[in-house]
């Protein structure tokens, strides 16, 4: 709905002066783009046309401004986390974790990061501030981990257990347990207002639109493409519109979140996977893991505009944007090693060895007020 400015309303009345009769008051203007009012608790939207305009190069919260700068790789089959320095491309530490870490999580307050250990059932969580790893919170089947807009639930993507969790941020503990009837959910995004997020269910090529504040289904579909397997999900800058990867479709969906309509699909190339949006909001990075390239998709002209191929190839998966927007690191899911890649040319920067199976990596700090969740995806 849009929003509607205050106007003081009163009859005209003789000016003082000139004794004449004083202009009646502009009529009430309407501020276009508005968003909806969002959900209880949510930070406002900073610019109604642009929901990532907190990203923007540089913009680190005073919660982060002083934590290393670091690139951290899950590494699914060797039950470890590498830690990368950035500036340099070396390896600074390796971290052991539990049973097939999946990704690893900002908090929504930006304190912590949290490794999804989906078979070992634990949260590890991790200090940014010293890199320094805790103790593993029993956590059943966390394969992925989001946070709701406004802070006050972590939501688990339960995928075998066909449930999402929702819980609380900070002690883990189970407040809601949603089931769903689609299988294999594993990633998401929230709407502009916050009020809604859509899930992809991955093994039965489903999408579900969730109530974030009654944490309930209020929408299912299937994708029209037979054996189709949604991944990442990821919001329009202007709110309008879902993307969602799918590496059997081989390409991206493009999804209109509130009327939930039958999206269209647009190809990128084999095995699309990981969605990224630049720093600049312009455009997004789309990782085709089964080619080893990435898309770029460009929002203005509604169109993709690049294809970067990776040099000898690669299974370029989950990752993030450098702090500045001028680097997408990216995991090599099968093999072993870590891609970074100039957002600019679409240049390899390098290509580092790393464990076993490396998947949800995560950039980290990034700019924004707070995260969603995945890999960070802050606002």
């Amino acid at each position: 709905m849009l929003l509607v400015s205050a106007v003081a309303a009163g009859c005209t009345s003789p000016d003082r002066q000139s004794g004449r009769e004083s202009a009646p008051p502009p009529p009430p203007t309407r501020e276009a783009a508005a968003v909806p009012a969002g959900l209880p608790g949510m930070p406002p939207v900073l610019d109604p046309k642009d929901i990532y305009a907190a990203d923007r190069p540089g913009r680190l919260s005073p919660t982060v401004a002083d934590f290393p700068s670091r690139v951290y790789v899950p590494n699914t089959l060797s039950h470890t986390v590498t830690v990368i320095d950035p500036a340099t491309y070396k390896i600074v530490d390796t971290i052991p974790v539990g049973d097939h870490p999946q990704h690893v999580v900002p908090s929504w307050d930006l304190k912590t990061l949290w490794v999804n250990n989906n078979r070992g059932n634990s949260l590890t969580p991790i200090d940014p501030a010293t890199g320094k790893a805790g103790s593993p919170v029993d956590v059943h089947d966390p394969y992925n981990l989001y946070f709701t807009p406004n802070g006050r639930h972590a939501v688990v993507m339960a995928s075998l257990d066909r449930e999402l969790v929702f819980r609380d941020p900070h002690t883990m503990q189970t407040l809601k347990t949603t089931p769903v009837s689609c299988y294999g959910v594993n990633h998401a995004d929230f709407s502009a207002d916050g009020r809604y997020f859509i899930v992809s269910c991955e093994f039965s090529g489903e999408l579900l639109r969730v109530d974030t504040e009654r944490m309930e289904v209020t929408a299912q579909q299937k994708l029209p493409f037979s054996g189709a397997m949604p991944q990442d999900v990821k919001l329009s800058p202007d709110g309008r519109t879902f993307y969602i990867a799918d590496m059997k479709a081989h390409g991206v969906w493009v999804l209109d979140g509130d009327r939930f309509t039958t999206p269209n699909l647009l190809p990128t190339g084999k095995g699309a996977h990981g969605l990224y949006v630049s720093r600049d909001s312009r455009e997004m990075y789309i990782t085709n893991r089964g080619e080893g390239s990435i898309s770029v998709f460009d929002f203005a002209r509604d169109d993709l505009t690049k294809k970067w191929q990776l040099p000898g190839g690669g299974s370029p998966d989950m990752g993030g944007v450098s702090a500045d927007g001028k680097v997408l690191w990216l995991s090599g899911r099968y093999h072993s090693e870590v891609y970074a890649v100039d957002t600019t040319t679409g240049r390899q920067l390098a290509r580092i060895p790393v464990g076993d199976g490396p998947h949800g990596l995560a950039v980290y700090p990034q700019p924004g007020r707070y995260s969603l969740g995945h890999t960070g995806v802050f606002r």
